[in-house]
């Protein structure tokens, strides 16, 4: 995601910013309730949608079926399924129903769609088909007219709205928004076309921007040559946050032994060896993962990486003697990033790469990841 603005086209030509020296301690082990954590938090946030604690407020952030707030549905809708109490539920329909169940206005651009995954969880807690009716309008209009352009990243002169390949998924983030949805909507319909076509696009982005090398999503294709000062591929926390989170919301919907689900259970494993071994001392993963000397805490990417750690062990593609300690120190830093006024703190802020992170710095995207990170601790804690 990027800020439509004047200020983020000079980020795109500004060099890599040092990250200023986080004091790096050994993470221990928390035994704090997650669910009551997180319902703490989504409470929260639930009394703070006006994005008064936003520190860098977008042209999206105040919308409510833009991906910004979205994310922090999406949450919500797992803190619902593991237990949360009644009113969390209640929250995500009466969202729902004031948003009257539609994504945001761009047809093919999946931040606008990543709404339609809590509406489509509404569609069986309560809402029914109403709920389902104009996420189902939304991709038939994408099945019957399919985009035709390429992957690689241009901007025009007209600006970032208008680069071409934004049609389809051509930014990692991507992954995480659209695609749960459309093998969501498949399972509900029994239509296997939604399934089909998310599926032959999320491959086409893998086979695009990972890197095998190194085991890691670049953003897009304008950073496949980029380099900090250190000479260092620029590969950004969050970006593959957003895809190491997405397996976990698709594995599942995907049928047991299918080509599809063996290949993204060895995407997802292959990755999870990777990230292991960049996570820093303290538990957070730096925003440029290969930068980890020059990183603060950052909370969202770790946000999602321990979900997908805490996932995988529960789910069994994951050791637990390897990866049960990546999730736990992943969840104590977490824990530790709670500011005193109850917020979610060191969540950088909308970017396309990493950037400088403040103590104070929150957003409905972070509270969301910290959430699902929640709910996949909770359910390891009970296996």
């Amino acid at each position: 995601m990027i800020v439509r603005s004047l200020a983020a086209l000079a980020l795109l030509a500004a060099p890599v910013p040092v990250f200023a020296q986080a004091p790096v301690t050994r993470a221990p082990m928390v035994k704090a309730d997650p669910i009551a954590m997180a319902t703490k938090l989504a409470e929260w946030q639930l009394a703070r949608l006006d994005a008064a604690n936003v520190s860098r407020v977008t042209t999206e952030t105040k919308n409510p079926r833009a991906w910004e707030q979205a994310v922090f549905w999406v949450g919500m809708t797992a803190l619902a399924d593991a237990g949360g109490p009644p009113a969390i539920r209640q929250a995500v329909l009466d969202m729902g129903r004031r948003n009257a169940w539609l994504p945001a206005r761009r047809p093919y651009h999946a931040d606008d769609l990543v709404i339609t995954q809590s509406y489509l969880w509404a569609a069986q807690h309560g809402a029914g088909a109403p709920a389902r009716a104009p996420t189902r309008k939304a991709f038939d209009y994408i099945l019957a007219n399919p985009p035709r352009v390429g992957l690689p990243f241009y901007q025009p002169p007209e600006g970032y709205d208008a680069t071409e390949c934004l049609k389809r998924w051509c930014w990692c983030d991507a992954l995480f928004m659209a695609p749960p949805a459309m093998l969501a909507l498949s399972a509900q319909t029994g239509d296997a076309r939604y399934r089909e076509y998310a599926m032959r696009e999320y491959w086409a982005t893998v086979d695009f921007l990972y890197d095998p090398a190194e085991r890691l999503f670049y953003r897009d294709s304008r950073f496949f040559e980029r380099r900090d000062d250190k000479a260092r591929k620029q590969f950004w926390s969050r970006g593959n946050g957003w895809v190491f989170a997405s397996m976990p919301r698709i594995i599942p919907l995907l049928a047991k032994g299918s080509a599809d689900r063996k290949r993204m259970e060895a995407l997802f494993v292959e990755m999870a060896a990777r990230l292991a071994d960049l996570q820093k001392p303290d538990g957070y993963w730096a925003p440029s993962l290969l930068a980890a000397e020059d990183s603060p805490p950052e909370s969202s990417g770790t946000g999602f990486f321990t979900y997908g750690m805490a996932w995988g062990v529960k789910a069994g593609l994951l050791d637990a003697r390897r990866y049960r300690p990546v999730a736990d120190r992943g969840w104590a830093a977490l824990t530790r990033s709670i500011r005193p006024d109850g917020r979610l703190g060191w969540v950088q802020q909308v970017s396309d790469r990493p950037e400088k992170v403040e103590a104070a710095d929150t957003q409905y995207y972070g509270v969301g990841a910290f959430l699902l990170a929640a709910t996949a601790m909770d359910a390891l804690g009970k296996r």
